[in-house]
């Protein structure tokens, strides 16, 4: 490769609709970009203004990047195929880029592999980043490898691993909802106290975390899973968490501050216990409201492994199930220092737990394994009962004793042979439903 000894300080591209690939680049910015058609080097920094596009293909094999700032005003576009995933690296160990996309447009990053950068900034812009990997970033730039500031990118079917930030975060004084769906987070942050996903308020759209392994192989870098907050009282956010594996992290989910609505649905927090402390983290669910304006609904979840099963701190508005609803979340084997802690209410604020799996059906178990107001006069009630596999101490009294008596919970499902007290649904004797 030929790399030109002669180099001007930047190239800003003159913003009148141009596309550039990078040969285009290696004509036009007098020595900012060389390379041999197929090899590139930018060693400058390099901007792209509104109204024009950089356009990065299957043509190009790698892009070596100096420590310079590669700033993205109008488009990039990278049409690239399963055949060859072009590499964009720092240039070598001790100089990392940074990328800045600000009031960009139609940016679509695909199929590419980003290494060795130190940070890629997003504000105010349209971009989908599809099919990406991402490694081996610094935090010189930014904590993160994606920082988003008041936009709402799309992030698919990517791999973020051994970075030493946050893989994406947004801050506490802007609003982002992005779109995080089918990513692999492998053990990202080294050697400060944040999550792998670390998310400030959501925007006008819901932040969607949806269909993501989370996970760690690091035991020493105290990472932890996914954090969302609003500590500044910013708008109103709201979160999908669905069909995600959280493990093996330093703790599993947080939400944290005021005006916050989650639907928590069918993920799985395995394992979150690289926390030495149980008293700094461990949970598998941890929601810490400001107010009660702090609601969380979680459904068909799996929380297992962890120091702590779901915490509840300060206020908060949590349904883990109804006697309409069931909550089918499976939550056991959750503890520290020899004992069970399953759920936490650490609060004043009462919680609808009914209709899950605690792993075991006795009574007097489950009881010991939840921390609620029978443990202090000070916390909410949780009710558990009726839960999966709960069979009531009643019988209906009949002039005939009923031995095939079969109940069933409103939506249809058979909860046993006998009756709670406090059951609202239907029973069926002899092919004939009735309602208790």
């Amino acid at each position: 490769m030929t790399i030109a000894t002669t180099l001007c300080a930047q190239w800003v591209s003159p913003g009148d609709g141009t596309t550039y690939t990078l040969p285009d680049l290696v004509a036009a910015t007098d020595g900012v970009v060389t390379g041999d058609g197929t090899n590139f080097v930018i060693h400058a920094d390099l901007t792209i203004s509104t109204n024009d596009v950089l356009k990065i293909d299957n043509q190009v094999t790698r892009i070596d990047v100096a420590a310079v700032l590669v700033t993205i005003n109008g488009s990039m576009i990278c049409t690239n195929s399963d055949n060859n995933r072009v590499k964009f690296y720092g240039l070598n160990e001790t100089q990392h880029f940074s990328m800045r996309f600000e009031n960009a447009t139609g940016c679509n990053i695909k199929k590419m592999y980003f290494s060795d950068g130190a940070g890629i900034k997003v504000i105010e812009s349209e971009v989908t980043f599809d099919d990406v990997k991402f490694a081996y970033f610094t935090r010189d730039y930014s904590n993160a490898v994606i920082d988003i500031f008041n936009c709402d990118p799309i992030i698919r079917d990517c791999l973020f691993m051994l970075n030493e930030g946050s893989a994406i975060s947004s801050p506490a004084n802007g609003q982002a909802s992005p779109q995080i769906l089918g990513c692999d987070f492998d053990t990202n942050v080294n050697g400060i106290n944040a999550p792998q996903i670390n998310l400030g308020p959501g925007g006008n759209d819901t932040i969607r975390i949806v269909g993501n392994d989370i996970y760690t192989i690091m035991p020493t870098w105290h990472v932890g899973g996914i954090s969302v907050a609003d500590l500044m009282n910013t708008g109103s956010t709201k979160v999908l968490l669905k069909n995600n594996i959280v493990r093996e992290n330093r703790y599993g989910y947080n939400q944290q501050g005021y005006t916050i609505s989650s639907v928590i649905e069918g993920n799985q927090f395995i394992n979150n216990n690289y926390e030495e402390n149980p008293m700094n983290g461990g949970s598998g669910i941890s929601i810490y409201g400001t107010t009660a304006n702090n609601k969380a609904i979680l459904r068909d979840n799996l929380i297992t492994g962890n120091l702590w099963g779901i915490t509840a701190i300060y206020q908060h508005d949590i349904d883990l199930g109804t006697a309409y609803d069931w909550g089918n979340n499976t939550i056991h084997d959750n503890g520290n220092g020899g004992e069970i802690y399953d759920l936490y209410n650490n609060s004043a604020c009462d919680i609808t737990a009914v209709g899950n799996d605690w792993g075991t059906t006795n009574y007097d178990d489950i009881e010991n394994h939840i921390v609620h107001k029978p443990d202090d006069p000070n916390f909410g009630t949780v009710t558990f009962v009726p839960y999966v596999g709960y069979v009531g101490i009643e019988e209906i009294q009949e002039e005939n004793t009923i031995k095939d008596n079969r109940v069933y919970s409103i939506e249809g499902r058979y909860l046993g042979d006998q009756i709670p007290e406090d059951f609202r649904g239907i029973y069926i004797k002899n092919n004939r439903k009735y309602m208790k």
